[in-house]
């Protein structure tokens, strides 16, 4: 299995995180990408890259920070764009809208979301996307580059079945996390996940957050989530499409190697 989403360089894994991975590895994982937020984590997601055998990453900048980018007036963009030509690098992101939490304003969001959805066009790069609560946003900013980009993910798909279809008719994938055990918030995803096309589904932790209701954390931080629960994941999505186990982890792991080009 490939875990398409994890933020290993969070706080919560700055003590253990070479154990986080070895029980990944030891879960059944044979890839995991890291997510970046920013420029400055984004390097460091290239290095620690480097320094393993199954691991990619992503270089982008969260909504959350367009705000620091955007008003710092620096060249935000160049940094992405240099990091890029890392052979570890396999998506710009994690960029989009996030409306919910409101961390940046609307307009620095829309802006630099736009910016990075234009670099991942130009490089021929997948775009990994974050969409919280946009409202048509996310969609309205990437139709209009739709026929050329080359692949994109809508990461920890938490929307309406409006907005699954839209994105589906547009042929994007759609990334599923623990969101879907969750017994009060994951409902409409519960519903949704069957009719989301087999070779459009992508699975991730998105560790250390959104820990699965039903799991156990295997660390001492009850409340952390991590990449070696995947299959936790992958076995609930199993059992609400009635297919086995195994064929979500083959059909999910052949979507991430053709979409971020692993080997």
């Amino acid at each position: 299995m490939i875990d398409i989403g994890a933020n290993l360089l969070n706080r919560q894994f700055r003590s253990d995180r070479a154990e986080v991975l070895d029980r990944a590895w030891a879960a059944g994982l044979t890839h995991l990408i890291v997510t970046a937020t920013n420029p400055e984590e984004a390097a460091a997601a290239s290095a620690l890259c480097v320094a393993g055998d199954n691991l990619s990453c992503t270089a982008g900048v969260h909504p959350h920070h367009a705000g620091e980018v955007h008003e710092a007036g620096g060249d935000w963009l160049g940094e992405i764009r240099a990091l890029a030509a890392s052979e570890r690098v396999c998506a710009i992101g994690e960029a989009g809208l996030d409306f919910h939490r409101k961390f940046s304003p609307h307009e620095a969001q829309r802006a630099v979301f736009a910016a990075q959805a234009e670099l991942a066009a130009e490089l021929r790069l997948p775009l990994f996307v974050h969409d919280r609560d946009s409202q048509g946003g996310v969609y309205d900013i990437l139709i209009g580059l739709a026929d050329d980009l080359t692949g994109v993910v809508i990461h920890c798909f938490t929307g309406s079945e409006r907005d699954l279809f839209r994105y589906l008719d547009v042929g994007f994938l759609i990334g599923v996390t623990g969101w879907v055990c969750d017994r009060r918030r994951g409902e409409t995803l519960r519903q949704l996940v069957p009719q989301i096309p087999l070779d459009r589904l992508l699975i991730e932790t998105d560790a250390p957050f959104l820990l699965p209701h039903g799991s156990a954390s295997p660390s001492a931080h009850r409340r952390r989530n991590e990449p070696c629960l995947l299959p936790f994941i992958a076995k609930f999505i199993a059992q609400l499409r009635g297919l086995p186990t195994a064929e979500i982890a083959a059909r999910t792991t052949a979507n991430a190697q053709r979409l971020f080009r692993l080997p």
